[in-house]
């Protein structure tokens, strides 16, 4: 029972970070109707300035609450900046092109950030892979009989980052006037311009906004000792667009929902399977639930006119 319990705490967890990353692809697909594949190496991009930032602080300024906040606000207005630059580049121009056509500018933005990243810059890690500086010294908060349930400070740390930005993406959603723009134009672009919303800063914004929650996520990840790499934006952002279409690709609720189901089935499988099957579980989860209900679980089937 105390395995289960643990395997629960670790899957909330990592669920959170999944569902950080997914509200990115919600958001800009609720918009646009674009997946944008290039959003998990967006993340990375995220990771490598949070990087260059703490390696250039002292270990003392860093573990401070100051130096924690100038990494966080460094990587996520880095990306947010990144996101304004490849939508006015790259996406913009294929507004109006066939949606394929967006698809595959986003597979090549994706491996252009990726492989890019392998260039040594200096302060970037380049592609050898890197250990994350240390922002939060690792202390054990709660620990439940023998060591059976141990709960670290950095699980509570990343759950309330998490729990807080989520809440503060809901509150701009439904109570600012840009979410009002933001779900007009979700609902027909070309009507909300007609209407007076300059759309195109509207959705300019939508993914600036994606890129600096997914830099978030990033930086919350990297903190559990996971090596810094470019190619690990793939990885995580594979899983976090599985959690998306499993919650109901559009839907911002879907996202959590989806990203917590998707760290809980994971850690299960790990406790009661093999890790080997860690990954394989997301897929199925995948499969079964686009056999079942295809929009996704909070997700709606709108008929289009043909």
């Amino acid at each position: 029972m105390s395995d289960l319990v643990q395997h629960l705490v670790n899957g909330v967890s990592a669920g959170t970070i999944y569902a950080l990353v997914a509200l990115g692809y919600t958001m800009v697909y609720g918009v646009l109707r674009l997946i944008n594949f290039a959003h998990g190496d967006v993340m990375m991009v995220g990771v490598y300035l949070g990087y260059g930032v703490a390696r250039e602080l002292a270990p003392a300024a860093r573990t401070s609450l100051g130096g924690v906040l100038l990494v966080f606000l460094a990587a996520m207005v880095g990306c947010a900046a990144l996101g304004l630059f490849i939508e006015r580049v790259a996406y913009r121009p294929l507004r109006d092109k066939p949606r394929l056509t967006s698809l595959i500018t986003a597979i090549g933005i994706s491996f252009t950030l990726s492989y890019g990243a392998q260039l040594d810059l200096g302060f970037l890690p380049g592609a050898a892979p890197r250990a994350f500086p240390e922002l939060i010294q690792p202390e054990e908060w709660l620990i439940v009989g023998d060591r059976d349930i141990v709960l670290w400070n950095w699980q509570v740390l990343s759950l309330g980052i998490a729990v807080s930005l989520m809440m503060a993406l809901q509150g701009l959603v439904y109570r600012t006037r840009f979410g009002l723009a933001m779900r007009a134009v979700s609902f027909d672009h070309r009507v909300a311009g007609l209407m007076g919303i300059p759309t195109d800063r509207v959705i300019a914004w939508t993914f600036a906004l994606g890129s600096a929650l997914a830099a978030g996520a990033g930086i919350l990840y990297a903190i559990k000792d996971t090596a810094v790499q470019p190619l690990m934006g793939l990885y995580i952002g594979l899983k976090a667009f599985i959690a998306a279409v499993i919650g109901g690709i559009g839907s911002v609720p879907g996202a959590l929902v989806g990203g917590l189901l998707l760290g809980l089935l994971e850690e299960l499988v790990v406790g009661l399977a093999a890790s080997s099957f860690r990954d394989a579980v997301a897929f199925a989860a995948l499969i079964a639930v686009l056999l079942v209900r295809p929009a996704g679980l909070f997700g709606r089937v709108v008929p289009e006119k043909v």
